[in-house]
């Protein structure tokens, strides 16, 4: 009979050992991992079969998990592997078969600095209220990238920072901050939840893992409106694309309200994707929009399609186009100039920029 427990132990050593961003687990194709960015079945490990799958997804889970995902037929969860690494994982079936999807959580939060990414994101950790979104493809360094700044905080300031995460990624030690970091099924039963209570405990600094819906989008506005420092993250391409989305979820009659709110708390929408590097590994290229008073004004006038403009004419602020911030990688010889084609949303634009001195 096979030991599924010590062989999801292997496999998760395997994939630490690699410097492997991902596992999946998967009928009728050997255990995979994902190095930057690419797919690579592990090739010492057999076929998984339908009882392989099943036994490797339900070692990852208790009692109470497993009751809930056979109800469910999915769940988001972390997993402690031997206090050496963390995972976020997702199990899930396909075809009638069991499957998992596991991420690597580093366990050193990386600041700013180790992580490549703009100088420009210090200024954010020094702030005391508004609403600031971190947006990109689901693997592409959002979390990280928020944990890097509530760490910062953590280190510098004396406040109060409340996670509401599905499930907890990085776990935070604290230091000058009291850190609560609350898991959804756990310590609370749905982000709503969460944040409906989060005022009366007395937060400073408030980040909330993913915005799924209107109700917790309206309701951290309304926290950053009341003088609070918010950090979230959408899975939107731009920070335009981010803005859309967020007017386009609520219904009409109540779209003049959240414009107003948009306008007069949003400090920044910061939209990431990690690229393969040149020699190995993957680096950071963000577009960045800064809600100066033009960008605000655009906001209040639902003239959202020429915040592009207004991101590519606004160096000197500190905003950058995502194309810009791929040439620079180019031009540094970092990435390839196929890879930053690939990542770019105007392909077309980005050679025009790359042809100029």
């Amino acid at each position: 009979m096979t030991d599924y427990k010590a062989k999801l132990d292997e496999l998760l050593m395997t994939t630490a050992k690699q410097n492997a961003s991902d596992l999946h687990l998967a009928v009728g194709r050997r255990p995979t991992i994902r190095v930057d960015s690419v797919l690579i079945p592990i090739a010492k490990e057999a076929i998984l079969t339908k009882e392989d799958a099943e036994g490797l997804a339900m070692a990852l889970l208790n009692d109470a998990q497993k009751k809930e995902f056979l109800e469910k037929r999915e769940l988001d969860l972390s997993y402690n592997f031997e206090d050496k690494a963390r995972f976020r994982v997702n199990v899930y079936f396909q075809r009638g078969f069991m499957a998992a999807a596991l991420r690597l959580i580093p366990a050193q939060i990386k600041t700013i600095e180790e992580l490549n990414l703009p100088p420009l994101l210090h200024d954010f950790t020094r702030l005391k209220q508004g609403f600031i979104l971190m947006t990109g493809p689901a693997g592409h360094g959002k979390s990280t990238t928020l944990a890097a700044l509530l760490d910062e905080i953590n280190h510098k300031r004396t406040d109060h920072i409340i996670t509401i995460e599905d499930p907890i990624e990085y776990l935070f030690s604290q230091d000058r901050c009291i850190i609560s970091q609350r898991e959804v099924g756990l310590d609370t039963f749905s982000f709503q939840d969460g944040l409906r209570s989060i005022l009366r405990q007395d937060p400073d600094v408030i980040m909330l893992g993913e915005i799924r819906d209107p109700e917790t989008m309206a309701t951290a506005m309304t926290a950053a409106e009341t003088g609070h420092l918010v950090f979230s993250t959408m899975h939107t391409n731009s920070a335009s694309q981010t803005i859309d989305r967020m007017i386009d979820s609520f219904p009409p009659n109540q779209q003049g309200q959240i414009i107003s709110q948009l306008a007069s708390t949003l400090i920044a929408v910061v939209s990431e994707r990690l690229v393969p590097r040149l020699g190995g590994g993957r680096v950071p290229a963000a577009e960045i929009m800064i809600a100066n008073a033009a960008i605000r004004n655009l906001i209040r006038e639902k003239k959202i399609y020429q915040i592009d403009l207004v991101i590519e004419t606004s160096i000197q602020e500190g905003m950058m186009s995502l194309n810009r911030s791929l040439v620079s990688l180019v031009r540094k010889k970092e990435i390839s100039l196929e890879q930053a084609e690939g990542y770019s949303l105007n392909p077309a634009e980005l050679r025009i920029l790359l042809e100029r001195a």
